[in-house]
C-alpha cells in the first residue's frame, strides 16, 4: 500500500505503519487530507510534508483519528480543553448560547468535511425570521382571569415561579416580558406558554452584529482545530464575514455632563458617587461595582482597576480579575477624591447601623447589608434617573412648552458615560494612547475604531489651528 495515495483531484490518503499487534499483524494508521485550497503544482509537495508530520504525530503518541470526528464532537473537546479552563464565566456563558445554533445547524458535519458553503448557508439561515432565542411576550388580555380560574393570584405566581417583582409589574401593565420569565411562569402553573402569553416578535431576525459573533466564534474554534492538527485549513477564513455598519458611540457633551453633575447633587450619595466616578474614570459597569477601598489611593488621587463584578444566571454575584491588558491605575481629580471621602464616612455610619448583619466585602458600592450588588444596579438606576427627571420637566407647568426641550436629559445608557469620558478627553486633545490606557483597551486601534468620530472632530480642530497659524503668518508678511 502506497504511503501517499492520490484519491481524487485534490484528495490524498496518507498511510503510516505504527508497529505490529499481538498476532504479528502490521498496524496502519491512515488519514485523508483535502488540498483543494492549493494549486495542483503545490499539492504533491504539501502531501509529502503532511506525511512527515503525520509520522511524527504517531511516533509521539499524539495521533487522534479525526476522519469521523464531527464538528459537534470537536466543539465539545474545544470547550473542555480550552474554553472552560481559560475563558471568563460570562464569556463562556455567551459562547454556549451561540453554540446552540451552531451545533444544531452544523454539528453533524464531519470536521474535515466542513466547507465555506456550509458556513455561508448557515449565516443566510440566521438572517431568516423566527431564529431568535430571546423572544419577548406580552400577557393575554384575560391573563388575570386565566390564572384565577387555575386557582392562582399574581402574588402566587411571584412566589411559585421565583420571577422578580418587575416581571409581575410588567404583567399588570401588559409590557414585554423575556422568554426566560415566561417559561418559569408557565411551568409554575403547569400550562403551555401560548395559553398565557402572546409572542410579539416571533419573526424578529438576528442583527448582522450577532451573525458576525457566530462567525467569529466558529473561526476561533476552527483555528484551534488547525493548531491542534485536526484540519489543514480553516474554511471560515474563506468566507466573507458578515458586514456590520459602524454605529457612532452615544455620549454626552461637556455642557450636558455639567448639567447631569448638577442634577445628581440632589440624588442619594451612593449613586452620585458612582455616576461621578464613571464620568471621570470611564470604567466599565463591572469594574466600577468591583472597586474596593484598597483600590483607592486617597493621597495620590489614583484608582486601581484590576477586577470586575459579574453575575451569572442561577449563580451568586462574584468578583473576577480583569484581563491582564485591562489592569490599570488611573488618575481622578481631587474633587472626586473629596466625594469618595464623604461617601466613605456615610458608609461607615451604615456599617454601624447594620451591626453584625454587615457583610465585610470592603467594596465601595454594596447592597444594604454590605454584600455585593448586582453589577446592573447602577445602570438601572441611571435609566430611571433620566426618566424621573424628564417626566418632572414635562409635567412642570412653570416651564414654557417651547423651553422644556433644553431641560431634558438625553436618553443614553450607563455605558454611554464611559463613551462620554473617552470622547471628551479626545476632544480636549488628550493623545489616543493615554485614552486607550485609561479605558483598558488592549490595543490603541480598538480605541481609534470606537471613537473615530471624536478623533475626526479633534483632527478638524487641529487643522483649523494650523490654518489660523499660517494665515497669521501671511498677514504679518503682507503688513511688512
Amino acid at each position: 500500500m502506497a504511503a501517499i495515495e492520490k484519491r481524487g483531484e485534490s484528495s490524498y490518503r496518507l498511510t503510516v505503519s505504527s508497529g505490529y499487534d499481538k498476532e504479528g499483524k502490521q498496524i496502519r494508521k491512515s488519514r485523508t487530507i483535502d488540498l483543494s485550497h492549493l494549486s495542483v503544482k503545490k499539492q504533491q509537495a504539501e502531501a509529502e510534508k503532511q506525511f512527515i508530520l503525520f509520522q511524527e504525530e504517531i511516533k509521539k503518541g499524539h495521533y487522534v483519528n479525526s476522519e469521523k470526528l464531527t464538528f459537534e464532537a470537536f466543539i465539545d473537546k474545544w470547550l473542555s480543553d480550552y474554553a472552560q479552563p481559560t475563558l471568563a464565566p460570562r464569556t463562556l456563558l455567551e459562547y454556549k448560547k451561540i453554540l446552540k445554533r451552531i451545533i444544531s445547524a452544523l454539528g453533524h458535519i464531519r470536521l474535515i468535511q466542513l466547507q465555506p458553503t456550509h458556513l455561508t448557508a448557515f449565516y443566510n439561515n440566521l438572517r431568516e425570521g423566527g431564529i431568535r432565542l430571546d423572544k419577548k411576550y406580552t400577557p393575554k388580555e384575560n391573563f388575570n382571569d386565566i390564572i384565577s380560574n387555575l386557582g392562582y393570584s399574581l402574588q402566587d405566581i411571584l412566589i411559585k415561579s421565583s420571577v422578580s417583582k418587575s416581571v409581575i409589574t410588567s404583567i399588570k401593565h401588559s409590557r414585554k416580558i423575556q422568554s426566560s420569565s415566561v417559561i418559569k411562569i408557565s411551568n409554575s402553573v403547569g400550562v403551555k406558554i401560548d395559553l398565557l402569553f402572546n409572542s410579539v416578535d416571533a419573526e424578529a431576525v438576528l442583527s448582522e452584529k450577532s451573525i458576525l459573533n457566530h462567525h467569529r466564534l466558529i473561526t476561533n474554534i476552527l483555528n484551534s482545530a488547525l493548531q491542534w492538527g485536526f484540519i489543514l485549513n480553516n474554511p471560515s477564513l474563506r468566507v466573507k464575514a458578515p458586514k456590520v455598519a459602524k454605529k457612532e458611540a452615544k455620549y454626552y457633551n461637556i455642557e450636558e455632563v455639567e448639567y447631569i453633575l448638577e442634577l445628581i447633587e440632589n440624588e442619594p450619595l451612593k449613586y452620585r458617587t458612582m455616576i461621578t466616578l464613571a464620568l471621570y474614570g470611564g470604567m466599565r459597569m463591572g469594574e466600577l461595582t468591583a472597586l474596593t477601598w484598597e483600590d483607592v489611593d486617597f493621597d495620590n488621587c489614583l484608582l486601581d482597576i484590576s477586577k470586575s463584578l459579574q453575575h451569572l444566571p442561577g449563580e451568586d454575584t462574584s468578583v473576577k480579575s480583569t484581563k491582564t491588558e485591562n489592569v490599570r491605575i488611573i488618575s481622578i481629580p481631587p474633587s472626586a477624591i473629596g466625594l469618595l471621602k464623604e461617601y466613605k464616612r456615610w458608609q461607615n455610619l451604615e456599617k454601624l447601623t447594620q451591626g453584625n448583619l454587615w457583610i465585610k466585602t470592603d467594596c465601595l458600592f454594596t447592597a444594604v447589608n454590605g454584600g455585593h450588588i448586582f453589577p446592573s444596579t447602577v445602570s438601572k438606576w441611571f435609566i430611571n434617573f433620566i426618566r424621573r427627571h424628564n417626566e418632572a420637566i414635562m409635567n412642570d407647568n412653570t416651564i414654557k412648552k417651547e423651553d422644556k426641550e433644553k431641560y431634558l436629559v438625553r436618553k443614553i445608557n450607563f455605558h454611554g458615560l464611559r463613551h462620554t469620558s473617552a470622547s471628551i478627553l479626545i476632544n480636549q486633545n488628550t493623545d489616543v494612547t493615554t485614552v486607550s490606557k485609561r479605558l483598558g483597551h488592549a490595543r490603541t486601534s480598538t480605541t481609534m475604531d470606537i471613537y473615530s468620530h471624536s478623533l475626526l472632530k479633534a483632527d478638524t480642530v487641529a487643522s483649523d489651528k494650523l490654518e489660523h497659524l499660517f494665515n497669521k503668518k501671511n498677514i504679518n508678511i503682507k503688513q511688512e
